[in-house]
Formats: C-alpha cells, sequence, structure tokens
C-alpha cells in the first residue's frame, strides 16, 4: 500500500468516525442538558472539516512538477496542517466564550446522566482512533495526518474534560452544575495548546525551515564519501511534504576537466539520494577545493 492510500485511508477513518460520534454527542448533549457535550460535538464536527482539508491536501500534494509548480506541490500539506492547527485555536477560543458565559449565567440545570456514558464510549473511541492515525502519520511522514491524529486526541481530551464535569456535577448536585462548563474551559485551554505545538512546524515547513541537524549530517556525510569529494563547503536543506530537497557545494580537485567535475556531481547526488531516499533532488555546484593533484605531485 503506497504513501497516498494510506494516508487517505486514515483520514476517510477519522471522517466516518467523527460523522457518527458528532451526531450522537449533538443529540445526548441536547437531550442531556450538558453544554460541555454540546462543545465536545462542536469541535468533532470541526474535525470533519478538517479532515477534508486534509484529504484534498494529500492529493494534491502527490500531483507532479509542473511549469507552475517546478519544485512539486508538497508544500499544499503543511498548509493544510496550518488550517487544522488554526481551527483548534478557533474551537478552543469559541469554547472558552460560550463556557463563560454559561459559568456567569445565574442559574442552570445539572446534566442529566447518561450524557456520561456517550463520554466514555467517545473517550476510548477517539483515543484508538488517534493511536491509529498516528501510527500511520509517522510511516507516511505527513505533518498533515499527523496534525489530523490530534484532532482526534483533543476530542478524546475534551470528552474527558466533560466526563469529569459531568461527574462533579451529578455527585455534586445542582450547585456543582457549573463544574460541567469548568471542565470545557479547561479543554479548550488543552486544545489551543495542541494547535499551537501543530501550528509552529507547518509554519517552520511553509519558510524553508532547516530540518533536524542530524538528517542535514546524514547528507553530508554521503556527498563526503564520494571518491573525488574534497570536502562539502555548504549543505542546504528544505522539506517540501515528505521529500527534502538540497543544494549543495562540493569542494573538488581544481585541476580535473568540467567532465570529470560533472561526473562527481552526479556521483553525489545518486549517493545522496540512497542514502536518505526521502531526498527529491539534489543540486550541486562544484567548486575548486584547496589543492590540486598536480600540486601534490609536485611535492612528492
Amino acid at each position: 500500500m503506497n504513501r497516498l492510500t494510506r494516508s487517505l485511508r486514515a483520514t476517510l477513518l477519522g471522517m466516518v468516525v467523527n460523522a457518527v460520534l458528532a451526531a450522537g454527542k449533538l443529540a445526548a448533549g441536547i437531550l442531556g442538558r450538558s453544554h460541555a457535550l454540546i462543545a465536545d460535538a462542536v469541535e468533532s464536527l470541526a474535525d470533519i472539516f478538517s479532515s477534508i482539508v486534509v484529504w484534498r491536501a494529500l492529493v494534491v500534494a502527490e500531483e507532479p512538477a509542473d511549469e507552475e509548480h517546478p519544485y512539486g506541490h508538497g508544500k499544499a500539506e503543511p498548509i493544510a496542517s496550518a488550517i487544522v492547527s488554526t481551527m483548534l485555536l478557533l474551537a478552543a477560543g469559541g469554547i472558552v466564550v460560550s463556557s463563560v458565559r454559561q459559568i456567569l449565567a445565574p442559574e442552570r440545570p445539572a446534566p442529566r446522566a447518561f450524557t456520561l456514558l456517550v463520554l466514555l464510549v467517545v473517550i476510548v473511541v477517539k483515543e484508538l482512533l488517534f493511536r491509529f492515525v498516528v501510527q500511520e502519520a509517522r510511516s507516511v511522514q505527513s505533518t498533515a495526518v499527523h496534525a489530523d491524529a490530534w484532532h482526534h486526541r483533543s476530542d478524546a481530551i475534551t470528552s474527558l474534560a466533560a466526563a469529569i464535569g459531568i461527574t462533579i456535577s451529578l455527585l455534586g448536585g445542582k450547585s456543582y452544575a457549573v463544574a460541567d462548563d469548568v471542565a470545557a474551559v479547561v479543554a479548550a485551554v488543552i486544545i489551543a495548546w495542541n494547535g499551537w505545538r501543530l501550528l509552529r512546524p507547518a509554519l517552520n515547513e511553509l519558510m524553508d525551515a532547516a530540518p533536524s541537524p542530524e538528517i542535514v549530517e546524514k547528507i553530508r556525510r554521503a556527498a563526503a564519501s564520494v571518491d573525488g569529494v574534497q570536502a562539502i563547503e555548504k549543505c542546504i536543506v528544505r522539506k517540501s511534504g515528505h521529500r527534502y530537497w538540497v543544494d549543495m557545494h562540493a569542494e573538488v580537485d581544481p585541476a580535473m576537466s568540467v567532465q570529470q567535475g560533472h561526473a562527481i556531481a552526479h556521483e553525489v547526488k545518486d549517493k545522496v539520494r540512497r542514502a536518505l531516499p526521502a531526498v527529491r533532488d539534489v543540486l550541486v555546484h562544484v567548486e575548486p577545493g584547496g589543492r590540486s593533484r598536480t600540486e601534490d605531485k609536485k611535492d612528492k
């Protein structure tokens, strides 16, 4: 199963599960008089939209390069990740505003007991879904699918917070009914934190931030191991989707012919791509090194 198929499968599964859970939570929240459960249902509806965004981004990202996009369409994935992360932040803000209004209200009825059972089912389902999708995201190295996975974890967190609030409300009676809304605020803070945590790497990728030093060093070592390369003077790496693009300066014997330097550059590109299959392309600029073979022979 290829990368796109696995990514779309994980995203489609999330969409189906979210649609079922959102309908169930919304109905239970209205009938059970639970504001936290209604807020949780709204968050699940947002999950459906975010999954649609991710699904479309995955399809676009796999399209081949063209005249307008010579580097391909891989940036569609971090764009989708940024959109999904922003939706998490907006959802968190909406939940806080709505919950604070309810907290400041003069009186409100306590939620009904059956809403707690609904939330327990939701927590188990969403946590299992998160574990599956995040594993797929790591396998296919997709920031968009990873953000979508954390949408499921956030949903599980809001459901857990709502369950705690409802439990306190049921045990404490009407005087503790506000616990339902306090739990919604706590869940919103956690959602906002996850949204910001996912937004930062997406923005870094859109801004062509350098990948981890380990990846750059692995590329440098592979290039430097090619026979004829004296040193790697510069190595710049950027990420687009699940692929890396590399620009480097390789120092070679200043006395060698252009044809020989060209052959070495091709070998550097092939060696790097073999060492790191995620590298899509390597642009090698050949520069004269410190000493030539002719000078070495003279010294001897």
